[in-house]
């Protein structure tokens, strides 16, 4: 009996040498490779609900790397011709209702975008997961039928959003399923949900998010990728504050 057990033990070890499971940074790391680049454009639309109605807002989003971004609200005609621009930690909304340019910051940056799920915080976040997390593998699971790694994160920079996360990645494209947005205290603040996962010039990318905020009544907020390009040439002048009058 004891022959078989040392037998058994053997061949379990053989096995589970033939499988090995990437460290937790490589796995943030692998999400970093599909989520971020050089540069992008995109179009979107998000879909708002609240405790009666939905109301879906269109934008188109430029940005280069972490540093730069410019959105412009597309539609509904009430939405139209507002503008956002942001520069490294710096954030300017252009309003065309009132035709002036107010500047985002200090607690401001965590009120609601439009009513939505979102706040500006939200909006500025664009650095890599590496930069900003140290990350921890806690188990193995599944997810909508996808076998997942389940990694923890803990902030190692003070300027961050959210102090620590809890992800979900899909163990075959290293894109995250679900997200868990805490505070310092270990409060549940947000909760992420991405859909579609669609193949784009070599990456893997989720096309449909769920933002809920946990602190906050409604239904959450939906933002659907309608396209989205990587690494083509964005014009400089649209990351001017010069840009939200035009």
């Amino acid at each position: 009996m004891k022959k078989i057990i040392v037998l058994f033990l053997t061949i379990a070890g053989i096995g589970l040498c033939g499988f090995s499971t990437p460290d937790a940074n490589e796995i943030l790391k692998k999400i970093d490779d599909n989520l971020s680049s050089d540069n992008q454009i995109m179009e979107a639309k998000m879909i708002i609900h609240g405790r009666r109605t939905s109301r879906t807002i269109t934008s188109r989003i430029y940005a280069v790397g972490n540093q730069k971004s410019f959105t412009e609200y597309l539609s509904p005609p009430r939405e139209q011709g507002t503008k956002m621009l942001k520069l490294e930690n710096q954030l300017w909304v252009y309003s065309p209702s009132t035709d002036r340019v107010i500047q985002i910051s200090g607690h401001m940056l965590r009120q609601s975008v439009m009513g939505s799920d979102l706040s500006y915080e939200d909006m500025m976040e664009d650095r890599k997961l590496t930069d900003t997390y140290n990350a921890q593998l806690i188990g193995l699971d599944t997810l909508d039928g996808r076998e997942i790694y389940l990694i923890e994160l803990e902030a190692k920079v003070p300027d961050v959003a959210y102090h620590g996360q809890k992800i979900w990645v899909d163990t075959e494209r290293f894109v995250p399923l679900k997200q868990e947005l805490y505070a310092r205290g270990g409060r549940l603040l947000k909760q992420v949900l991405l859909h579609d996962v669609i193949r784009v010039d070599g990456r893997w990318f989720p096309t449909k998010m769920i933002y809920k905020d946990m602190l906050k009544e409604g239904d959450g907020t939906e933002f659907h990728i309608i396209d989205i390009q990587f690494d083509v040439d964005i014009p400089e002048y649209i990351f001017t504050r010069a840009a939200l009058r035009r």
